[in-house]
């Protein structure tokens, strides 16, 4: 058995993972996330712990006993700025947090150059540059900054350590050479004692400590090196190779397409990464609000959740009055990197009601996540489908309609970054090789472009370019 633990920005979700692929088992916990002001998100690092620990401790016990190894993942980019004694010296600034855009104008030459990515606030290095100039008794006393999942190693392991994938996205890390870079890391008053060491996601990145193996009833077992939530959902899709790709909904939205090289597109706003794997790299768009929209109408059209809210679009059916959504709700990155955008509905009138909205906002996504996919500027043949978004058939031909690819909903799929740590784990005790163990899942469903929605897609977008001097 090997146990899989995603940090999500949403919840914690751990699953326990068999030999062949199956999911005995899974939990998911739920997390608070804090906006005390406009643009800021933050949380408490000691909740993702708490939440880890509830969730495995709600496994049947004779499967944990099976564990082999434990593969991390996480939400990518979020600062732990640790103190002395690994004290936590503030909430951690998370990855839809906008704060730092100021500090971006400074990083970006250096980011473009020394990283092949965008400095945008949503990274963890303009977060730094923030707390310096902002909290700088707080900056003072930083001796460590951690990601999210790497917090999580700390508190199982006692170890410092990173992977290539998430540390990609702090824009401290020289992608290519897959080493920190000295001068992103001078650019915001770091050095690389303060970083974490760096290993390969399918590396054992310490073991679990005989305390915290015997509190959650595992066995004392090497933890792999994991990866950002992201390359760790790829792999579970088993997206390692070139031209593969897939479509994550889930809080964001992202495209990830695999590949054999370091390709860098700041121009476009791409995200350029290594994966999770050694010798592989990737390329994404990164989309801020995607199922999050979802969840925001369901609320505030008062539907009792997110399904009654899918059936009541669906029953409403494609109509020409249907307002236009901008889904901006925590400003944008691909391909804007707009962190003043907002959410906007436009074409309202007194018929308007709220399966009309949330239509809105379902097309509204699929055009965003449009706009991401054209920036990459590839030639993908299919996407597969991962996150808990993913679920709703009438979404997903939306989805297939906007973004004129095929796409196909995979088995398991829905466990997204989870699994892909459960691989990890395997990978890291050499229980096969990628090719043996990060295998493609079964095809459950495939959805075709039917739609000509191109009229729809040039008002959305004339829409936000109209609209953006008044961010």
């Amino acid at each position: 058995m090997w146990l899989g633990i995603d940090i999500g920005t949403s919840g914690v979700k751990t699953i326990i993972m068999a030999d062949n692929g199956t999911v005995a088992a899974e939990k998911t916990v739920a997390l608070p996330i804090d906006r005390p002001q406009p643009l800021w998100s933050q949380q408490n690092p000691e909740d993702w712990w708490n939440a880890v620990q509830e969730s495995i401790l709600a496994l049947p016990a004779n499967l944990r006993g099976q564990i082999r190894a434990v593969g991390l993942s996480g939400q990518m980019h979020g600062a732990v700025l640790l103190g002395g004694a690994d004290t936590v010296l503030r909430p951690a600034i998370l990855w839809n947090d906008g704060r730092s855009a100021p500090q971006c104008i400074g990083l970006d030459g250096a980011a473009r150059r020394y990283t092949g990515n965008l400095a945008m606030p949503g990274f963890t290095a303009p977060k730094l540059a923030w707390v310096r100039e902002n909290e700088p008794d707080i900056f003072a006393q930083v001796k460590m900054v951690l990601l999210p999942k790497d917090y999580i190693r700390l508190c199982m392991t006692g170890e410092k350590l990173s992977d290539m994938s998430d540390a990609a996205g702090s824009l401290w890390l020289d992608v290519g050479k897959r080493a920190w870079s000295p001068e992103m890391l001078s650019a915001t008053g770091l050095t690389e004692a303060q970083m974490p060491g760096l290993i390969e996601g399918s590396e054992a990145g310490g073991a679990l400590l005989p305390d915290v193996a015997s509190r959650l009833g595992l066995p004392q077992v090497p933890v792999a090196g994991g990866g950002g939530d992201q390359a760790a959902g790829a792999v579970g899709a088993g997206v390692i190779n070139p031209k593969d790709a897939f479509l994550s909904l889930g809080t964001s939205g992202v495209i990830f397409a695999s590949g054999d090289g370091f390709r860098p597109d700041p121009a476009n706003g791409v995200h350029a990464f290594c994966h999770a794997l050694p010798g592989r790299w990737h390329v994404m768009s990164v989309m801020l609000s995607a199922a999050a929209c979802l969840d925001w109408v369901a609320k505030l059209t008062g539907y009792a959740d997110v399904p009654a809210a899918l059936n009541a679009a669906e029953n409403r059916g494609h109509k020409d009055d249907t307002p236009i959504f901008l889904p901006y709700l925590s400003g944008e990155r691909t391909p804007h990197n707009d962190p003043k955008a907002l959410g906007v509905f436009f074409g309202m009138n007194h018929d308007t009601d709220g399966a009309a909205l949330v239509a809105a906002v379902l097309e509204g996504v699929a055009f965003g996540l449009r706009d991401g996919l054209d920036a990459l500027a590839l030639d993908l043949d299919e996407l597969s489908v991962i996150g808990g978004g993913s679920r709703s058939a009438w979404w997903a031909q939306i989805l297939a309609d906007s973004l004129g690819l095929p796409l196909v909903y995979r088995d398991g799929a829905a466990l997204g970054p989870a699994y892909g740590a459960a691989r990890l784990a395997q990978l890291c005790v050499g229980a096969g090789s990628a090719e043996e163990i990060c295998t493609k899942p079964a095809e459950l469903a495939r959805y075709h472009p039917k739609r000509d929605v191109r009229d729809r897609l040039q008002k959305f977008r004339s829409l936000y370019k109209s609209l953006q001097p008044l961010f």
